[in-house]
């Protein structure tokens, strides 16, 4: 019985790692963009869920659209605050969307 040896002691190629897709991100703003889904409260929430990992991830613009979502739609400080927090760092990054929004929240 012939072993083919040589096959398991190479070592495996490391695979690239890539890095995620966008895709929730893209889906997130597609929908608050949408004239007609955008202002159902349900499809902000999903959005908003859908914008959460990618801001974690310090995506500027996640980071700009949940800003602005929480500051503008949520009823409590705590998530308003989080949306200033999250507004604040984008317009450090240079993002022009949130530093105008911070603007209009600062005057």
């Amino acid at each position: 019985m012939k072993f083919r040896s040589q096959f398991l002691s190479t070592p495996a190629k490391p695979t690239a790692v890539v890095p995620p897709k966008r895709f929730s991100m893209r889906v997130a703003e597609w929908l608050l963009d949408s004239p007609h889904l955008g202002a159902n409260p349900n499809v902000k929430h999903i959005a908003g869920r859908l914008l959460k990992q990618p801001a974690r991830e310090g995506v500027v613009a996640a980071q700009s659209r949940l800003g602005q979502l929480m500051c503008r739609e949520c009823g409590n400080a705590r998530d308003r605050r989080i949306g200033h927090e999250l507004l604040r760092q984008a317009a450090r990054a240079g993002d022009l969307r949130a530093q105008k929004e911070l603007g209009q929240i600062e005057d």
